[in-house]
């Protein structure tokens, strides 16, 4: 499921993360692809070592990991240290796929779901759009600053030659508590219909039965 979430992080936060990466320090994108992402892979991202990784997480994941609709989408069970990447003129990111595993040996985590949190305002550059292989052909979204856009790891996916400005985006991973992306995209409709209901009818016996059931679906599909 390709779903697009606006508003997660407000225009102060905003100011802040662009305030924290005005003068950070970041390095050739390469150095954290695999094998087969490095030779389609050119863009910079925040070195590793940067102190300024905790100061961003901080508005950043939280404000992600917190918004209502990341949750309800993602059901999010562990969360991956996100890249802060800049694109400047000549630089793009090719067709890929999402390492299925990431993280350290003693860390690992499945990557059921990526996110890009758009930090840049469209209109600070031309190209750089994040162009998903879906069902239906290909989608390109560039978003607003402060928007996201989540869709299953597993999917075919570029950013396109970025030829005026700069872009800056967060990119993260998920290991969902629903494993398979059907069921994702089930539960997330279900609990769209269970919160609608229950704000219109809150007693009613026939909207219990529906919690009831959300419920038991995510206890007999979740991993933990």
């Amino acid at each position: 499921m390709l779903l697009t979430i606006p508003d997660i992080l407000d225009q102060t936060q905003l100011n802040r993360v662009h305030e924290l990466l005005q003068n950070a320090h970041f390095v050739d994108g390469r150095l954290s692809a695999g094998k087969s992402a490095r030779k389609v892979k050119r863009n910079h991202e925040l070195a590793s070592d940067s102190k300024l990784h905790n100061q961003l997480n901080n508005i950043v994941m939280n404000a992600l990991f917190n918004h209502p609709l990341y949750q309800a989408a993602v059901l999010p069970h562990r969360l991956a240290t996100p890249f802060y990447a800049r694109y400047e003129p000549g630089e793009t990111y090719g067709q890929h796929v999402d390492d299925p595993i990431m993280g350290p040996l003693q860390g690992r985590y499945r990557t059921d779901v990526s996110t890009t949190i758009f930090l840049s305002d469209p209109n600070d550059y031309k190209g750089g759009e994040t162009v998903i292989q879906t069902q239906t052909g290909e989608q390109k979204i560039k978003l607003a600053a402060g928007s996201a856009v989540t869709y299953p790891s597993g999917s075919l996916h570029y950013v396109a030659e970025v030829t005026q400005g700069t872009r800056l985006v967060a990119v993260t991973w998920a290991q969902s508590l629903i494993r398979d992306a059907e069921k994702r995209e089930l539960l997330f409709n279900l609990h769209k219909t269970r919160e609608s209901l229950q704000q219109k009818y809150p007693d009613d016996p026939e909207v219990v039965k529906i919690d009831h059931t959300y419920i038991n679906l995510m206890r007999m599909w979740a991993e933990i």
